[in-house]
């Protein structure tokens, strides 16, 4: 086929994930929001609750992260630096993992973030909002919550896996020829992330 074609051919599917996009924003628009407790979150700095976090912004977005373990939530991670001053602007901002305040530092540090971070290693949090699996381990992905008076609710969330929206490598890669290629082999992929 020709590269005109597979171009056109390509701009309409696009047009076409455009559209179911704003299916879905128009979907979560009506969703009954559903209420949450104000857990407690340990930071290097001491304890936070969830309701501190949204900062002056009534929506806060939770990131769940697997931690230090995982390569794949340290690539989505990576590229919140980016658009962090962005996003920070229209609601409050956080990422959440089950590492010890002290490893998130570290780990932050030696990857230049710039987001900040919680962790839920002695909290229910990632499990009641449906981020750990049966076995005692984590999954990724991301909440939203919003703040009215003292009432918490959560608005929405979706799961993170590679090919994701969250990720904007996976579209570069897309482009290439071969796709992603043997990329997860040379990243050393675990099969953490690969299922979900």
């Amino acid at each position: 086929m020709k590269y005109a074609d597979v171009n056109g051919k390509l701009a309409d599917y696009r047009r076409q994930i455009s559209d179911i996009r704003e299916r879905m924003r128009e979907t979560l628009a009506v969703v009954e929001p559903e209420e949450v407790s104000d857990y407690e979150f340990a930071t290097f700095d001491g304890s936070v609750r969830l309701s501190q976090l949204f900062g002056d912004h009534e929506d806060l977005i939770v990131v769940h992260n697997m931690g230090v373990a995982c390569p794949n939530c340290t690539l989505w991670a990576d590229g919140y630096n980016g658009i962090h001053q962005h996003v920070v602007s229209r609601a409050g901002f956080v990422v959440s993992s089950p590492d010890r305040p002290g490893v998130q530092r570290k780990f932050a540090q030696s990857r230049g973030w710039k987001f900040p971070m919680v962790s839920h290693e002695r909290s229910s949090f990632a499990a009641d909002m449906g981020y750990a699996t049966d076995k005692g381990g984590w999954l990724p992905g991301v909440s939203v919550f919003r703040r009215e008076g003292d009432t918490i609710t959560r608005v929405s969330d979706t799961g993170f896996s590679p090919g994701d929206d969250f990720c904007p490598l996976w579209h570069f890669f897309d482009m290439l020829p071969g796709g992603v290629g043997d990329w997860p082999r040379i990243a050393k992929k675990p099969p953490c992330c690969s299922d979900h």
